[in-house]
């Protein structure tokens, strides 16, 4: 599991197991956002065990799943939202780490944050988001 930093309180990640959510707990982190919606492939965790594993370690577990390319304005917003709600550190997974990123990113430029800024976070962490540089999907 390789965990990319986006801000002080977000990291995002590739898909994660059971196991993971063990080693998260032990590293401090206090809740799991899955956007990967169930299914997806054959062999990927269930988001009712994942959100078990997180419950055994007091952690809060959202499950957001997002298609890739379908960047629809309430799950952007609810993403932004748990930023501000869920406790912290956060981590955010999905098969790669970049429909995660862009969530973040998306809910940022929603909150009036610099796209520019954004988007080189977003490199820093290994994840190119250049595409959204002129305009987002969701139209902000």
């Amino acid at each position: 599991m390789q965990l990319r930093q986006l801000t002080d309180i977000l990291s995002v990640s590739a898909q994660i197991d059971e196991a993971d959510v063990d080693v998260l707990a032990g590293q401090g982190f206090r809740s799991v956002i899955n956007n990967r919606p169930d299914g997806e492939v054959p062999g990927q965790p269930d988001s009712t065990v994942l959100a078990a594993a997180a419950a055994r370690h007091g952690m809060a577990y959202m499950h957001l799943p997002v298609v890739t390319g379908q960047w629809h304005q309430d799950v952007v917003d609810a993403f932004g939202h748990s930023l501000h709600t869920l406790p912290t550190p956060i981590l955010a997974f999905c098969r790669s780490g970049t429909r995660s990123c862009t969530l973040w990113a998306l809910s940022a430029f929603a909150a009036g944050e610099d796209r520019e800024a954004v988007i080189a976070c977003a490199a820093t962490a290994g994840y190119d988001l250049s595409a959204l540089a002129i305009g987002s999907a969701t139209g902000h």
